[in-house]
């Protein structure tokens, strides 16, 4: 058998060439091995298995690739355990919005006969996560089954959150008076009004809980998670404090600390200076409020007057959004290796990369790939021209994939003409596609439908058309992400080529503007 790393590095062009039973027994392994397989890679193996007419074994294939079978040929006979099934599926691989997404929810809500926003228990169980997208009066019209549901949603909108908080406050749901509730991840949505009839010790164990998984969050789940414990705390009655001793080492350890020193007053009063020196890093591994980290800024410019030295500024960590306007000034007494782990530390909270980026530069610093992966392709896009140019081949082949879907055309123009020359030693592989993709014109998953005005990667008409020639099964993504001006000039046996498996994805994409504009 083929192990998971093997599945996840197979190619579409490769696939479409196997033999029925051989293909069956790829999506199999697929399948038993947990392969996490891209959207891209996903699409492809349905299209192929539809070609071969090997959809009927759906027990047998991921959820995952469920989501991107032709749900109009799905059958009325089994098509409860075909949605039942596709429900299991990451929704996160079809972007919300997408003709996809919408359909898969429409054609699952007739086969269950949900013709309205009120869902039954039977209903709610054979739809899954695919609740997540309905509107804000299916949560409280419903069987309580559905708060149920609504654990497997990686977010709700605001209508929805206001639903569920309406829900909730009834008491009708089985999970009784808001004193008693053990509801799982649903209090991340939970308004202060909501949280205010919630007992204590479940507000406690809650919040141990969240805190518990902090450090392994990104930056953008970290603000959500000071904001949410802001909220929590905010609802707790207005009672005597809950400690008042000094902030030991020792009460740093605890992963309610927080809560126990639950206002700026409070922490500031009880963090000595010489805490604060001795355990920075332990203190920044907590969900530290805004507020807070100004007391430990304002500390710290008592602990250093003539500046923070060299091995403490590259322990900031999430403080270091609070001096990202004069920690530059400091670096020129830095070496450039100091810098760059500053601007990749400083980077993953920052408001103001470009201007972290422009004064590691100026010190004669250099992009390298890894750096260019901490800065990730919306900072990336931000830099200038002549940054850009400043960035070597080789940074571009050891940066991984980025994001390069908010550059402007020239940035594009110039990052493209960058990774060709970084992975021109795989040209003419089945290697060379995969890794210049990112460049040749993509859309980061998840988003929404595409704009109107689109723009492009940025491959010339004769790498495409080289492209073509190489049997790569370009997705509809990519290919409508290509640069306008020279998707327009290909043939149509250039796009036929280029296509491959995924030639009629073409004609589901015909209303976009890159299509259409090639059509006439």
């Amino acid at each position: 058998s083929l192990s998971a790393s093997v599945l996840q590095g197979f190619q579409c062009s490769a696939a479409s060439r196997l033999e029925p039973d051989k293909l069956s027994a790829l999506v199999e392994q697929a399948k038993t091995q947990e392969a996490v397989l891209s959207a891209q890679q996903l699409s492809c193996l349905a299209k192929i298995l539809a070609a071969n007419n090997l959809t009927a074994n759906v027990t047998s294939y991921p959820p995952d690739m469920l989501l991107f079978f032709d749900f109009t040929q799905v059958r009325n006979h089994t098509c409860k355990e075909f949605y039942s099934l596709a429900s299991q599926g990451n929704l996160n691989l079809l972007p919300n919005g997408s003709a996809q997404r919408t359909a898969l929810l429409n054609k699952a809500l007739l086969c269950l006969g949900g013709v309205n926003n009120t869902l039954s228990q039977e209903q709610l169980s054979s739809l899954g996560a695919l609740v997540c997208d309905m509107e804000p009066a299916a949560i409280t019209d419903s069987d309580p089954q559905i708060l149920e549901n609504l654990k497997l949603c990686p977010d709700l909108a605001g209508a929805q959150r206001a639903a569920l908080n309406a829900r909730l406050s009834r008491g009708d749901s089985h999970y009784g008076a808001p004193a008693s509730w053990e509801a799982g991840p649903l209090p991340v949505y939970l308004n202060r009004t909501t949280w205010r009839s919630v007992d204590e010790g479940v507000r406690k164990a809650f919040f141990r809980s969240v805190v518990a998984g902090y450090r392994s969050q990104s930056a953008t789940q970290k603000e959500k998670t000071r904001l949410l414990l802001e909220s929590i705390g905010a609802a707790s009655p207005s009672s005597p404090r809950l400690k008042s001793d000094p902030i030991t080492a020792s009460a740093i350890q605890d992963p309610l600390f927080i809560a126990h020193y639950d206002t700026k007053g409070q922490f500031e009063a009880c963090l000595s200076n010489e805490v604060l020196k001795a355990n920075l890093v332990p203190l920044l591994a907590h969900p530290l409020p805004e507020e807070y980290l100004d007391v430990m800024k304002g500390k710290l410019s008592e602990i250093y007057p003539a500046g923070i030295p060299e091995d403490q500024l590259q322990l900031l960590g999430q403080l270091s959004r609070r001096y990202e306007e004069c920690l530059p000034a400091q670096w020129q007494r830095t070496g450039c290796s100091t810098a760059s782990q500053l601007v990749a530390a400083s980077i993953y909270y920052s408001t103001h990369a470009k201007q972290l980026i422009t004064r590691y530069m100026d010190l004669g610093g250099t992009l390298t790939g890894p750096l260019l992966q901490k800065i990730g392709g919306r900072d990336l896009c931000g830099l200038e021209d002549d940054q850009i140019n400043k960035i070597s081949p080789e940074a571009i082949g050891t940066a991984g994939k980025v994001d390069i879907s908010s550059c402007s055309q020239s940035k594009k123009d110039r990052l493209y003409a960058k990774a060709r020359d970084a992975f021109a030693s795989q040209r003419g592989t089945s290697a060379y596609y995969p890794l210049i993709r990112p460049y040749l014109g993509s859309v980061p998953e998840g988003v929404g439908p595409p704009p109107e005005v689109p723009s492009g990667g940025g491959a010339p008409r004769k790498d495409l058309e080289d492209l073509a020639g190489s049997t790569i099964a370009m997705d509809i993504d990519t290919f409508t992400a290509l640069k306008p001006s020279e998707l327009q000039n290909l043939s149509v046996q250039h796009v036929k080529n280029l296509l491959g498996v995924n030639l009629p994805d073409l004609k589901r994409a015909e209303n976009h503007p890159a299509v259409a504009n090639w059509i006439q």
